[in-house]
């Protein structure tokens, strides 16, 4: 980016933290009604900010206490957006609360702020240690000598071929040039290259499609293009996305799992892309109990359809490239989860000194609990509904989740900032807005859609 503009430094995450933080209060805090939710709600949205900022000292420094720090202050923050989107659906009465720019406004600074962001994933280079990891899943794809299946075990569960991606760290708090080579250095090449150019360009593409999603969803759902724009605003001002712009297993999960709401009007297109998810990193496995109580009443077939083809698709796709049957069920058994919560190898969290693992076992059965509960209660679910409870599951499946759990906001953010924004959407059920038949027209009557 200093190439192309004269002396031009990226903004550490601290620094972004509290820019970001008064940008956001100037733009969404109701000073007419300070006891509002919504101030509420962007209070404990920017509390997410110092719990990453302890937790980069801790990884920076090897400070076991302030990663502690850091992993509790984060949980404690996420415990309470989660109670928020569990009470969400009981909010009838949602008076409609604008941010204080225009619309014209909020778009030329959304698309500056993603201009900006996806800019430093172009010209950040993956660490090498990243490299080493892709590297070491392209032998393993190839099937060399000295690797064996569980070498990938340490990074989860999630679709094998995903692995080969390096992680690209746009923003550090400490050595922010550590991840751009040094003048004289060799840039990677071969494989790693186009590994590291693959990682760019979805990350790029999965970051985009947050943001359109969002947009979409406030324009064609809300009937307010102005609230999708400004979630989506909000989502690119966070703390969060610049720090974590050019993690692909963080984005382009929750680029699928919002793109799937924004289609929920043709379930077998929803259905696909939440099976894309699953198949992607595994843990929106546990919106299927949900999503299926959503469409109980109309489009459960065609929803189940869509994730049982993708699903498929992504395991022929699989069986093509591995090299042998061992192989295959390798990468099978990884895809899917298959492995005991005591079997698995910890990072972040439960890793820590003093945190025994054995704890976990209450936490995921709390989050089973809650799953099932959110599956039959309310018994007819709506868009909102369907929200906030879709955020509130993907907020639960972080304290249990063994690797980095805590990290990965961009797989709830977006539904849950869409719910802090939506309006009142209790006609917006199966029922009154999906079509009987398996190929419904593109458009239908007004009439029809009447509540």
């Amino acid at each position: 980016m200093s190439d192309i503009l004269f002396h031009y430094y990226r903004v550490n995450p601290t620094t972004w933290f509290y820019l970001s933080s008064l940008l956001a209060i100037a733009l969404f805090f109701k000073f007419s009604r300070v006891l509002s939710v919504r101030n509420l709600d962007l209070a404990a949205l920017l509390l997410l900010a110092p719990g990453l900022l302890a937790l980069e000292y801790g990884e920076f420094s090897a400070s076991d206490p302030a990663r502690q720090l850091g992993y509790g202050w984060i949980f404690a923050v996420s415990a309470l957006l989660m109670l928020r989107m569990l009470l969400d659906s009981a909010m009838v009465r949602r008076p409609l609360l604008e941010s204080n720019l225009s619309l014209g406004g909020l778009v030329f600074l959304g698309g500056s702020l993603l201009v900006f962001l996806l800019a430093n994933v172009v010209v950040t280079a993956p660490e090498e240690e990243d490299l080493a990891v892709a590297e070491a899943a392209t032998r393993l794809e190839a099937r060399e000598p000295g690797l064996d299946a569980d070498q990938l075990t340490r990074l989860g569960p999630g679709y094998p071929l995903l692995f080969l991606l390096p992680q690209i760290s746009t923003q550090r708090l400490f050595s922010p040039d550590a991840a751009v080579p040094a003048a004289g250095e060799p840039a990677p090449s071969g494989r790693r290259e186009v590994h590291a150019m693959t990682a760019r360009i979805m990350a790029i593409l999965s970051q985009v499609a947050i943001v359109v999603g969002m947009v979409v969803i406030g324009w064609r759902h809300f009937d307010n293009v102005r609230l999708g724009v400004a979630a989506a605003v909000l989502y690119l001002l966070m703390p969060y996305t610049a720090i974590y712009t050019g993690r692909v297993d963080h984005a382009l999960p929750g680029a699928l799992i919002i793109l799937a709401i924004a289609a929920y009007r043709w379930p077998m297109v929803s259905g696909g892309l939440i099976g894309l998810a699953i198949g992607t990193i595994y843990y929106p496995l546990f919106l299927l109990p949900l999503w299926c109580s959503f469409y109980w009443e109309r489009g459960i077939r065609r929803f189940t359809a869509g994730v049982v083809v993708t699903l498929a698709m992504l395991v022929l796709g699989l069986w093509f490239t591995a090299a042998d049957t061992e192989l295959f069920l390798g990468q099978l058994r990884q895809m899917f989860g298959w492995i005991f919560p005591s079997a698995v190898s910890l990072r972040g969290f439960w890793s820590l000194p003093g945190n025994d693992a054995v704890f976990r076992l209450p936490v995921l059965a709390a989050f089973v609990a809650m799953m099932a509960t959110l599956a039959i209660w309310p018994p007819r679910k709506n868009l909102g509904t369907l929200l906030s409870c879709t955020a509130a599951i993907l907020l639960g499946s972080q304290f249990w989740k063994a690797h980095d759990g805590g990290l990965f906001m961009a797989w709830f953010l977006p539904p849950l900032l869409l719910s802090v924004f939506r309006p009142n959407l209790e006609n917006r059920v199966a029922l009154n807005v999906l079509e009987a038949d398996w190929f419904p027209r593109f458009r239908r009557p007004p009439d029809q859609l009447a509540a």
